[in-house]
């Protein structure tokens, strides 16, 4: 079984026609989508690039395989995977897969992609490298323009700098952009790879619609901003909320920017995502030329989400809203029945996924589950809560959150907890965790992520276990040797 998997970054489910988005075009993405299995409830494990591109990879947690932040901002983490950890290019090598992956690497500073066994040119970092060599002669190849852009989109920061760039307009022809030259290489691997004949895991990473949006002008100006309805949570006050959102805000100057500038930040993030659409289009007709359709299972997702506004908000961080952690997830696999799945589901589980198709052990990936029997239709018991995690980015900031059919816990321990209703308040705005007549739901959540932590291994349950409502403890906290007597009859006597 051949894999392709297209992936994108900080990427809204709500851009996408086949999530609901009435105005944004994206027929090649609605067209996989009709023809494969889309899940409603796909997660990030963690919103945050490389630590959730390590947890593809390895099929691990990120408490597990600790690669924790982007580089760019690492604050003391490990930068690249342990060298013994286990990745499922590695299985794939052994069964003579032919390995690609075109784009985005962002997964470590001293081994790149090729440290892993795949083919393609080195694309690190977090955005466009468009001062690439392979992309310069891509350009200079055919004849084309340049890296050039005009009226950047920024606000001011609290002490009066120029914010980050988050959006500007583009001087060049759609031929000439970094999406269309990753989805020509991606068509030239397919090319190669269907003349060899092995089998092939392919990836494509757009480092796209990740902010600052920077496109041409026919996607700049695609989309009237008066088709923007913003987000409810636009509303937030941050009231009863950890005050590291509040800081957020002020960080990505959403208060200094006019609203109708918020608008049109969403229409052209909008544009971008139609222009990775286009692209994406390219390589699934390709696909579909060299008569490999039949033979390959598809892949579309995200790493995590994007805020665009949401909460005040953009980019992503230390708040665990489903704007970034909530992403796109769709899968093909040949002769399975189109559907729309509701079972709670992450990028992690990609990993077995991978795995089971290419007829390779998936014990490995300790944290993933392969998601075949889903797309084919099956009802096996499954996962009926979710866990999530993070770890801070410009700084350390270690969350959990656990989120069931209905409610959302998340622990914060150097602030106030939070506890979300997601029936009665689906935008989040409202934090209920101090609600007396939630008590009973916060108490069930709080002990059950005790426990699916402690099973896991993930050592944030000591702060727990002393600290919140998770009933009698069955062991002795404080891992002591010093009281053998105590730890004999515990909790007996405690």
């Amino acid at each position: 079984m051949n894999i392709l998997f297209l992936m994108t970054d900080q990427h809204r489910v709500d851009t996408l026609g086949c999530y609901g988005n009435p105005h944004v075009d994206t027929p090649n993405l609605d067209r996989l989508a009709a023809s494969g299995t889309r899940f409603d409830r796909f997660y990030t494990p963690t919103a945050i690039c490389t630590p959730a591109r390590a947890s593809l990879l390895t099929g691990q947690a990120p408490f597990r395989h600790r690669l924790l932040a982007n580089y760019e901002r690492n604050v003391g983490y490990l930068e690249d995977l342990r060298e013994d950890a286990f990745t499922f290019p590695a299985a794939l090598a052994e069964r003579d897969y032919q390995l690609g992956l075109i784009g985005k690497w962002h997964g470590g500073v001293r081994r790149n992609a090729a440290s892993y066994g795949f083919d393609g040119p080195d694309l690190p970092g977090w955005h466009n490298p468009v001062d690439h060599p392979d992309y310069l002669a891509y350009l200079a190849e055919r004849d084309l323009p340049p890296y050039s852009i005009s009226q950047p989109i920024r606000g001011t920061t609290p002490n009066g700098n120029p914010g980050n760039l988050l959006a500007a307009r583009l001087h060049q022809p759609v031929e000439a952009t970094f999406e269309h030259y990753l989805a020509t290489r991606a068509i030239e691997y397919l090319d190669r790879y269907a003349r060899d004949g092995r089998p092939f895991f392919l990836a494509t990473h757009f480092f796209g619609p990740h902010l600052p949006y920077l496109v041409p002008d026919e996607y700049f100006d695609r989309y009237d901003p008066d088709l923007v309805e913003l987000p409810a949570s636009i509303a937030e006050t941050f009231d009863g909320k950890p005050p590291v959102q509040r800081n957020y805000s002020a960080h990505w100057t959403f208060d200094t920017i006019p609203i109708e500038v918020t608008r049109k930040l969403v229409a052209v993030y909008w544009g971008y995502v139609s222009l990775i659409d286009e692209q994406i289009g390219r390589i699934l007709t390709r696909l579909d030329e060299l008569g490999l359709t039949e033979e390959t299972s598809v892949f579309f997702t995200a790493d995590h989400g994007e805020f665009t506004g949401a909460h005040r908000l953009h980019d992503k961080g230390p708040a665990m809203y489903e704007d970034i952690y909530r992403i796109p997830g769709i899968v093909r696999i040949p002769g399975a029945a189109p559907q729309v799945r509701h079972e709670f589901v992450t990028l992690t589980d990609c990993t077995a996924t991978i795995l089971e198709l290419a007829g390779a052990d998936v014990a490995s990936a300790v944290d993933s589950r392969s998601l075949v029997p889903l797309v084919r239709g099956e009802h096996p018991r499954w996962r009926t809560e979710l866990v999530a995690e993070f770890h801070g980015h410009h700084f350390p900031y270690p969350q959990r959150m656990i989120r069931d059919e209905r409610y959302k816990l998340v622990v914060n321990p150097e602030s106030v907890n939070e506890l979300y209703d997601l029936f009665d308040d689906p935008h989040e705005l409202n934090n209920r965790y101090a609600h007396t007549e939630l008590l009973p739901v916060r108490q069930r959540l709080m002990r059950r992520l005790y426990d699916l932590l402690r099973e896991r291994g993930d050592n944030f349950y000591h702060w727990m276990t002393p600290m919140y409502d998770i009933g009698t403890a069955d062991h002795d906290p404080t891992l002591s040797s010093f009281e053998p007597a105590r730890e004999a009859t515990w909790p007996a006597d405690g």
